[in-house]
Parts: structure tokens; sequence; C-alpha cells
């Protein structure tokens, strides 16, 4: 514990001494003290997460975005992390790619939240306000006049009050509103697929006016998409991102799929000989983009992938089989040991099948070295630091050490009647002498 933190605990100690005397509107009003610290140490750790944007420490983790490491990391809601994200964003200076300082995007409101006089609440409800459809339609100098006057409100207002107050000055400022659409009517149906030139990926743009088309797709990526219990950190659009694979996926595995060139579609893998003959590092896509290792072992430990090497001048020189690497039979007996995601519970048809000991580190294809997970948590393991292990039969996750310091190892506990409970349950016993945790492992 460094000294610093000493000083402010002993801080918080006084204060809490100040609250606990006196009449109570004396002791109420001590307690704002206590705000006013919260309030400091907010303005540390928007300081500390813009510091690690500008560093890119949050990738160099194996995490996509910050507000997934801020959230494991602060053991804290989503929503709340992404506040931080979001306040550092526009409250402190950015550095564009010259190296020239930019003010902050939100100035006033950053002089006020530097100066303790509102909080985290109140700097995401005025970023709400000036990134409004209403605001966009401002100039840049009715924007700046906007956010004196909700700065200027809000110190003495809660953050609804504020946002309410806010909208109403918005709109006053715009009052002829959205320009009207004399087009003609015209429906539109469209769906856009373009492969990233210079990287892995691309990008997905539809357009589906036609109600019934759209509710077909909206009603099936809703229900997919659907936070996978109270751990799951993803944004609602990667929710709906990752639905969107996963119902891919399902519908390749399972669903009555059209021949594409007289073969069922399914996931080619081109590797380089050379890669290959040092246990393979990398592989390209038929869509195009090298993947990286992490994403290799993924698909490693999934079905209906067939390996294509290709020599020095890209020409194949091996095609592999399609086969599972996991077999049906071992598959149903891992589903009905783990009865879904062994994080969190998610059905089994939706789920992969990992090796806990990799198999190209040697790891053998039998039940006690697999494990079911959902996409979600199968691709944090392979990103990210956690680790899954069997210890004397029974699973559990190892986080890393900057979400856990002591890396206490979780298990998902069971309820007496086999439905999965949704919540993480931490082992207080060393490696190895854990008491048995899956009660309805088979």
């Amino acid at each position: 514990m460094s000294p610093g933190l000493d000083t402010t605990l002993d801080g918080i100690a006084e204060l809490q001494v100040e609250a606990a005397t006196g009449t109570f509107p004396d002791r109420l009003l001590a307690s704002r003290d206590m705000e006013r610290v919260v309030r400091e140490i907010d303005r540390a750790r928007v300081q500390f997460v813009a510091d690690f944007l500008r560093e890119g420490g949050f990738g160099s983790l194996g995490y996509r975005a910050p507000i997934g490491a801020l959230a494991d990391s602060w053991n804290i809601d989503w929503g709340t992390a992404r506040q931080y994200v979001n306040a550092a964003q526009n409250l402190c200076p950015q550095v564009s790619l010259t190296g020239t300082v930019l003010e902050p995007r939100m100035p006033i409101c950053a002089a006020a939240f530097a100066a303790a006089t509102i909080g985290l609440a109140h700097v995401e409800v005025i970023r709400k306000v000036l990134e409004s459809g209403e605001a966009s339609r401002l100039s840049a100098a009715m924007c700046d006049e906007v956010e004196r006057r909700v700065v200027e409100y809000a110190p003495l207002n809660r953050p609804s009050e504020v946002l309410t107050f806010g909208m109403d000055v918005v709109r006053g400022l715009d009052q002829d509103g959205p320009e009207p659409d004399d087009g003609p009517e015209s429906e539109v149906n469209e769906l856009t697929i373009t492969p990233h030139p210079d990287r892995p990926g691309g990008t997905i743009k539809g357009r589906f006016d036609n109600p019934v088309l759209f509710a077909t797709i909206a009603t099936l990526i809703d229900a997919k998409s659907k936070p996978a219990g109270s751990d799951d950190q993803r944004s609602c659009k990667q929710r709906q991102a990752e639905a969107l694979a996963d119902v891919c996926g399902y519908v390749l595995d399972h669903g009555d799929v059209p021949q594409s060139g007289g073969h069922r579609p399914h996931l080619n893998v081109h590797i380089p000989l050379e890669e290959l003959e040092t246990r393979v590092r990398t592989a390209m896509l038929d869509f195009g983009g090298h993947i990286t290792t992490k994403d290799l072992r993924q698909l490693a430990c999934n079905a209906a992938v067939i390996p294509i090497v290709m020599n020095s001048d890209s020409q194949p020189l091996d095609i592999g089989r399609l086969s599972r690497v996991i077999p049906d039979g071992m598959r149903r007996a891992v589903a009905a040991r783990d009865r879904g995601c062994a994080r969190c519970g998610r059905p089994a048809s939706w789920c992969d099948i990992h090796h806990v000991v990799e198999w190209q580190n040697g790891g053998s294809t039998e039940i006690n070295n697999l494990v079911m997970l959902c996409r979600m948590h199968h691709r944090e393991i392979h990103a990210t630091e956690w680790i899954a292990r069997m210890v004397d039969g029974i699973l559990e996750f190892v986080p890393p050490r900057y979400v856990d310091p002591d890396q206490v190892p979780r298990r998902r506990p069971f309820t007496g009647s086999g439905v999965h409970a949704g919540r993480r349950e931490a082992s207080s016993h060393p490696p190895g002498c854990e008491p048995t945790g899956f009660g309805d492992i088979v």
C-alpha cells in the first residue's frame, strides 16, 4: 500500500468521525466532503484511463476495448466503465498523429470536473446533451454556449435534471428542427459485405426498409444478443455483432444451407508450408487477411475447418479432409457434464469445445481435457490472460493479476437441480486442495 493511499484512508477516516458526531444536519453537511473525495478519485481515474488510452495499454493486455479491461480490473459494471472511458475521451487533452496536443472536446466541463464541482454522472449526461441529434445541427459557437449554460446549471442539480435542462437549451437553439424530406418514398433492402483491404475482418452494412425483413433479423439478433450473465461486459453493439456471427455459425453447423460450388459451405484456413513446419504461427482465410495466433488457436478448437497447406508460390500442396476435431459423441459427453458454457451457462448448442491444454501443445482430445465455452468466453481464453484449468477433475478459471492480484480461482456452481446458477464463485483453497465444486459433473 502506497503512502499516498495511507494518507487518503486517514482523511476518509477523519471524515467518518466528523459525519458521526453532532446534530444530524451537521453530520449530513459533513458527509458532503465524502462526495468531494469521490470526485477527486474519479478525476484521477479518468486521467489514468486517458493515459492508458494514449499509450495503447489496454490492447497490449489482449482486450479489444478498454471498457472490458476496466470492468475486469476494477470489478465494476460495463456501463460504469464506459462512463470513465467517455470522460477520458472528452475531458482530457488529446494528442494528434503529428504529436500536437489538442484541447479537450468539452473544455468547460473539464474545468468543472477538475474543480470537483460536478461528478462523473454529470459529465456523462452533459456528453449526451452535446452528442444528441439536435445538438449536431447547431454551430460550434452554439454548442459552446450549450456547454457553458449546462455546466453552470449542473453543480446545484442532479444529473437527471441536468439532462432535461440541457436538452431544453438545445431545442431552444434548434427551433427549426431537422430539414423536411420531400423526396419520394422508396423501399430499400440491401446488405453490403466488404473485407478490409489491409487487415483481417471487414464491414457489414445494411438497410431494410421492409418491416418484415427487418423484424425477422432484429428479433433473432435481439434474442441472441442478451447479456450472457452478470459478468458479460460487452457493449450492446459488440453483443449484437457477435450474435450475428453466432447465428451464422449455428446455421452452417445445423441448418439447411444451400451448397456453394457443389459443397456445403465451410471454413478454409490457408497455412503456409513454412508455418506448418514451425508449428503454425499464422494463417489466412478465404476472404483475405492474416489471422493472429490466438485466433488460429481458437479455430483449431472448432469444427468444420479444412487446413490447406500452401508452398512459397501460394500453390496448394495438401488439402486436409473436412472432419470434426471433437467427435460428436465426445461433444455430447462434455455438454452433459458442463451443461452449456462453463463460464456463464449459455446453451450447449451455441458453444465451442476448448482444449484446456491446447492441442498444439500436446493436449489430448479426451473429456478430462475438454471444456464447453460460449463464443464470447472462448475468445476471452485465447485473447486475454484468463486461464482455464482442470484440478482433480474440477474445472476452474484463474483471472489475470490485473483483475485479481491473488489470482483466486473461480468456478461457476450448479444448483441442486443441475441448472446453472449463473454467478461466479471464488475458491478459497490453494490449487490442488479444492473440495468438489461441480457436484453435478458426471
